[in-house]
């Protein structure tokens, strides 16, 4: 039987879930303020939090200065693309690794995960060099790449652990009645794993489109997404802190919005797996 909550305990909870919400979010609130401040007030002393004459001028400069739009579809194309070639390639891992593993299963796992542990700089010199050479740099195509191999590791372990949970029964009973591998996959185990792959999709997505070391070190002008969109905002003169609120306003305006409606089935997702 489910331990019974009091009331008082349950408004303490709710208290501090709200307080450490509030904390979580100041700074995204702090920065759309500023983007609504003159200059002078971004950087006013002490702060300004509500008492200033609000103005749109930022964010009419942002948008005759750059050119949003460009950047916004480079943003999507990339994070959609590395996640969607993520999934390619993970799936068949994932469900291999689940459903037929082998003595090395779990040690290539962790090798896997390890390799979210190794510093980008690291690897920076030898990956320009090979995208020079590719003539990948500053293509839509480099970053798709270079991304997928970036956020492959939590792909598979997402996938692995849904796919770990869905009986093996299952995928037998659907071999006995005639399924190919390829009907097994597609027909039985994808439609079954749909919560937990949603929020894969959701989750990579938000981490290709926040990436920022590779997008401003592997490209230029012509496939730069929104990271790069908010760090040409910082100047060798200073930096314009109300113009910079903007641009990252109109940058992360669009990951917001689509988690906010997505929250539900992303915590479900992460929370619950695929089946239970």
């Amino acid at each position: 039987m489910a331990r019974r909550v009091s009331t008082q305990r349950m408004a303490l909870n709710t208290a501090v879930a709200w307080v450490i919400g509030l904390l979580i979010f100041f700074p995204i609130l702090w920065t759309i303020l500023t983007s609504f401040k003159t200059e002078a007030q971004a950087i006013a002393d002490p702060p300004i939090f509500l008492g200033f004459n609000w103005t749109f001028e930022n964010y009419i400069e942002v948008q005759e200065r750059s050119n949003y739009f460009r950047h916004f579809v480079n943003s999507v194309v990339i994070s959609v693309g590395s996640t969607l070639l993520g999934l390619v390639i993970a799936v068949p891992a994932a469900w291999a690794m689940a459903f037929v593993p082998g003595k090395r299963t779990k040690d290539v796992l962790m090798w896997m995960l390890s390799t979210k542990m190794l510093p980008p700089v690291g690897v920076l010199v030898p990956i320009y060099l090979m995208f020079r050479t590719l003539g990948l740099l500053d293509t839509k195509l480099g970053l798709v790449i270079v991304l997928t191999l970036i956020n492959l590791p939590i792909i598979i372990w997402m996938l692995y652990t849904y796919f770990r949970e869905i009986p093996g029964e299952i995928l037998e009973a659907a071999r006995m009645d005639g399924a190919t591998l390829r009907g097994e996959v597609v027909h039985v185990l994808l439609p079954m794993a749909v919560p937990g792959m949603a929020s894969t999709v959701l989750l990579n997505i938000i981490l290709a489109w926040n990436e920022a070391f590779w997008t401003l070190n592997l490209t230029a002008a012509k496939a730069a997404p929104l990271t790069a969109f908010i760090a040409s905002y910082s100047s060798p003169e200073g930096l314009f802190y109300a113009k910079l609120s903007a641009a990252s306003t109109m940058a992360i305006a669009p990951i917001l919005i689509m988690g906010w409606f997505s929250q539900k089935q992303l915590v479900r997702g992460l929370t619950f797996g695929a089946v239970k």
